[in-house]
């Protein structure tokens, strides 16, 4: 079997790594007032009573599939996706971001597409892009890198965090637009290395799109669905980005509570792909998003008010519910058969 560290990528020493560099950084906490710590989707300062919310992330390796298909305007709209997804975890309404493109040597065509998907993420997310820095960095940057920071507004009255999560609370899942910006590397290892399949093959069920287009999609942005979800006067008790890791995201929010997921709609054609190239059920859901990139967590009377605001915007599921009893996640597959992380 095929897994993401043997494309490169160990999630289990990242976590190591992160919690060492963590460990550094607690002690500055201390310097100001601290709403959430590390660990969740985004961070909050108390400023009056207000938070504000910081999130910052890059694109990742989808980069490289960017540089085989020659096509850059659609990374800068995964970038803003990346960041303002996380700053909506917290309650919180994404205001502004400032962008980091490090680049091998500068390429003016190359940028003013790069501008042109951030421009564009910017208008769904209805952000200020307010500055950013550009670096020449030729003996440390391959081709390009980029990232971004953003900052969103809660009042601290309405802070989601997920510390009000009960047993029976429903899961609701907003569809993704397909695989997203996490798990690239793993993708391209199976797909495309020594010549398996090529950027330019159509998908075995849509001979319209090509695989280099479907890794390409852009992050879907779920700014305006959540947003108008949490002008309602509704009881939403979590909010989770599905990303690198999977469903197992969803442990941010809360530790010592499970999670049944029973429910998940069928993946899109990208993602069945993947796993036929030798690639296990345990790894696809722990890796990908497998068709939801997004969660809501609300109590069961108020799910079916909830799907019906989000569907003006995203097609959205119930998926699953909270399970008090066991601290583990367990996932009913596509192949209808279940794991458990």
């Amino acid at each position: 079997m095929v897994t993401y560290s043997d494309s490169g990528v160990n999630i289990d020493l990242e976590e190591i790594t992160v919690r060492k560099i963590a460990e550094k950084l607690k002690p500055t906490l201390k310097y100001r007032e601290i709403v959430t710590e590390s660990g969740h989707f985004a961070a909050l300062v108390k400023m009056g009573n207000r938070g504000i919310a910081m999130s910052t992330d890059g694109v990742g390796s989808k980069i490289l599939v960017a540089k085989l298909m020659e096509k850059y305007d659609t990374v800068g709209i995964d970038c803003i996706a990346m960041v303002v997804n996380d700053i909506l975890c917290v309650g919180a309404e994404p205001i502004a971001l400032v962008d980091y493109l490090a680049v091998e040597s500068p390429n003016p065509e190359m940028g003013g597409q790069i501008a042109e998907g951030l421009a564009k993420g910017a208008e769904l997310s209805k952000i200020a892009i307010i500055g950013g820095e550009t670096a020449s960095l030729p003996e440390i940057v391959n081709d390009f890198d980029l990232a971004g920071t953003g900052i969103g507004f809660v009042d601290i009255d309405k802070i989601i965090t997920g510390e009000n999560i009960t047993d029976n609370d429903v899961l609701i899942g907003l569809q993704s637009s397909g695989i997203h910006s996490n798990g690239l590397s793993l993708a391209r290892k199976v797909l495309l290395e020594n010549n398996k399949f090529n950027i330019d093959d159509t998908l075995p069920n849509d001979s319209t799109t090509t695989i280099g287009e479907e890794l390409l999609k852009p992050t879907e942005i779920y700014v305006k669905p959540i947003v108008n979800l949490l002008k309602e006067n509704l009881n939403i008790k979590g909010l989770a980005h599905i990303t690198g890791g999977g469903f197992t995201n969803l442990k941010r929010l809360k530790k010592g509570i499970g999670f049944d997921i029973d429910n998940l709609p069928e993946p899109q054609e990208i993602f069945k792909l993947i796993y036929k190239q030798n690639v296990s059920l345990e790894e696809m859901y722990k890796v990908f998003n497998m068709g939801i990139g997004f969660v809501v967590i609300a109590p069961e009377e108020e799910s079916e008010k909830i799907i019906e605001i989000l569907n003006k915007d995203c097609k959205s599921y119930k998926i699953g519910k909270v399970n008090s009893i066991s601290d583990k996640i367990t996932i009913n597959t596509f192949e209808n058969t279940k794991i458990e992380y």
